[in-house]
Order: C-alpha cells, then structure tokens, then sequence
C-alpha cells in the first residue's frame, strides 16, 4: 500500500512567545493560516502571498480596504492560482525585496526577526506591522497593520499579486495610513 500523503518540507516553527505577544490574536490565526498554506504548498518559508491570502480569507477589515468585490475577488483568483501550482511560479525561490538582508541558508534564522521558516520579506513585514501598530498606540499590531505593511513593500509577492490584480498598492497602503492617523509610510512609502 502506498502512502497518498504528498511529502511536505517540515518548516520550523517560530518562537511563539515572543512572536505571539506582538500580535492580535486575530492576525496570530492568519499567522497560522499562513504558515499552513506554506506546508501545503510545498514551500519551505512563509512568504508575503501566503500572508495576503490568510489576510483576506480571516480579516473582515481588510476585505473592506478593497475597493469592493470585483476588485477582492481578482486578488484571490491569483492567490487561489498560485496555491494550486498554476499561474505565478514561486514555490521553491526565497522571497527577498530588500528589506532584509538574505541569508546565505534558508532554513536558518531570519535576520533581525528571530523567526525560522519565514522569507526575509515576509519576516519584516511583520515587524513593520509591529511598528505601525506602535504609531498609532496600539499595543499589538492587527490584520490592517500588515496589510498596509505588505502593500508598502513594492518589490514584495503580495505587491506583485495586487498589481496583477489592477489593485494600486501604494495607494492601498496610504489609505491605510490615513484612516489610522498612523503619518507614517515604513520602508518602502
């Protein structure tokens, strides 16, 4: 008998204390979501996609930073593509905009973050999410704060996704800034 279960890359798993305590519970579940997407797609880190699809599948209020349905649903056609191996092709390259310098190992500790398993892109995206959320006074940063994070980061695949989608990342992320009074646009504003 032949065992069905396609062989997954086991992905180390954060420190959760640490990482946990900076984060709503809300986006400590898109961490997870995102994480098991990850797992599922082969994927030996967490990346920006997985991070925006678990984003808008499990957070109300970054569905409603969209400019309406048509406009969602385009972004999740390309996410959806990309879980099932079709459309955009990244399984098996470490995502890296710039933001982090990259690690010689992938499977080593991120830089600066202290977070296995994670692509240095999405890694500070988390952090930015963190710092965005201390701006504007909130002690844990949400799904609204890693949203304008992630569309911040021009050279990032979840901006990638968005542009494809006809969604204007820039002006997401200010929109964002805006409607939390955070004046603050990160690295990549």
């Amino acid at each position: 008998m032949q065992n069905r279960t396609p062989r997954i890359p086991q992905q180390p798993a954060p420190n959760r204390a640490e990482f946990d305590a900076r984060f709503t519970v809300e986006l400590g579940a898109v961490v997870t979501g995102a994480r098991r997407r990850a797992l599922r797609d082969g994927d030996r880190q967490i990346d920006t996609a997985h991070l925006l699809h678990s984003l808008i599948e499990s957070d109300p209020e970054v569905r409603a930073a969209f400019e309406g349905g048509p406009q969602l649903a385009k972004v999740l056609g390309y996410l959806v593509q990309r879980s099932i191996g079709y459309g955009l092709r990244w399984q098996g390259a470490v995502e890296d905009s710039g933001a982090v310098p990259v690690v010689e190992n992938p499977d080593s500790v991120v830089r600066d973050t202290g977070v296995e398993g994670w692509s240095p892109s999405a890694a500070s995206a988390m952090a930015e999410a963190s710092e965005r959320a201390e701006l504007r006074g909130g002690a844990r940063a949400g799904g609204l704060d890693l949203l304008a994070a992630l569309a911040s980061d021009h050279e990032c695949r979840a901006v990638e996704v968005l542009q494809r989608a006809g969604v204007d990342a820039e002006q997401l992320a200010a929109l964002i800034v805006e409607a939390s009074g955070q004046g603050w646009r990160g690295a990549g504003g």
